[in-house]
């Protein structure tokens, strides 16, 4: 409340009240604006002008965003030290568990597999720290896929090692005929001459030379898939090993076995015979591995030394004429 003032007046020879003029009070108010206004505008140039000024909001959000970039410098760390494990469990799979269970490795494609295609992380994208965000949310998704592809890979080792005493019973591991002198190999696995057709084509097996009506063996256990006449291999049986694992003994005389039935390793199945395109008594022996030949030499650790295996090698590999 303002102090009232007072005068004397010497005529009435009284105190008389000072009345303020009214446009002084106006001119006070309107300077007492224009000095707020003034002073607000050179503050906000002071604020404007003068750097590393931080309101304490803005100080509060630049340290969670420190923050946020030191968790996810932490977390790339660590996802760095798990890809580093899971890279040796990856390897470990790949030339140890599934050479010995003899799979197919997983390559490093189908382990990171997934990810082409459509920007999965758009969304991420547009802001100050999306660069490290979208980095880190693309490493762990890949980390994600990887650990499931390798959890898979792992059950199915599980299931073959709980098979394993079966599938060692079943691969095809011994000679299909008696050749303890290892002379009755007659010719290898490779491009050969057909005695026949008189042209080099692929040999698709073995051939093992014996008198007519000699004891052909399963070279695993299996069940007989096929015991049949045909044109080229004249009478053939198939073995199937499960496992992926085949066997075909061509050019028998006669069959001892039916489709269907079990077979173990060691069991005589057939004698040999010279039907189909053969030129004399002999076994037309293949191993087939997933659908597809492989080498009958590499199937033969079942009977035979390692010096063995070196003279039975150096006799497939001559390029002499194929029986068949």
């Amino acid at each position: 409340m303002s102090k009232v003032k007072y005068y004397y007046d010497s005529e009435t020879l009284s105190y008389r009240k000072i009345e303020p003029k009214k446009g002084k009070s106006i001119a006070k108010i309107l300077v007492f604006l224009l000095g707020i206004v003034a002073t607000s505008f050179l503050l906000l140039i002071a604020y404007l002008n003068i750097p590393n000024i931080e309101t304490p909001k803005e100080k509060a959000y630049k340290r969670e965003i420190e923050n946020m970039k030191f968790q996810y410098e932490i977390l790339n760390k660590r996802m760095d030290q798990v890809i580093s494990v899971l890279e040796n469990v990856e390897e470990r799979d790949n030339n140890i568990y599934r050479v010995y269970f003899e799979a197919n490795q997983i390559t490093a494609e189908q382990r990171r597999s997934g990810f082409g295609g459509i920007n999965r992380y758009k969304n991420l994208e547009g802001f100050e720290n999306s660069e490290i965000i979208t980095e880190t949310s693309k490493k762990l998704d890949q980390l994600s896929k990887r650990i499931v592809v390798q959890s898979k890979s792992l059950d199915e080792i599980a299931e073959m090692a709980k098979n394993k005493d079966e599938l060692l019973a079943s691969i095809p591991a011994i000679q299909p005929v008696k050749n303890d002198d290892l002379k009755r190999t007659a010719s290898g696995y490779g491009m050969r001459m057909h005695p026949i057709l008189k042209y080099r084509k692929m040999h698709n097996g073995m051939d093992f030379s014996a008198p007519k009506n000699s004891e052909v063996y399963a070279t695993g256990n299996a069940i007989v898939k096929e015991a049949k006449k045909s044109t080229g291999y004249g009478n053939l049986i198939v073995l199937d090993h499960d496992f992926g694992y085949e066997t075909y003994y061509a050019h028998l005389e006669n069959f001892n076995v039916r489709p269907g039935q079990k077979v173990k390793r060691g069991e005589v199945i057939g004698y040999i015979g010279n039907t189909g395109l053969s030129t004399a008594p002999h076994l037309h022996y293949e191993v087939h591995k997933n659908k597809r030949v492989v080498n009958p030499i590499n199937f033969y650790h079942g009977d035979l030394t390692a010096e063995e295996y070196d003279i039975m090698l150096n006799q497939s590999a001559l390029e002499n004429q194929s029986l068949d």
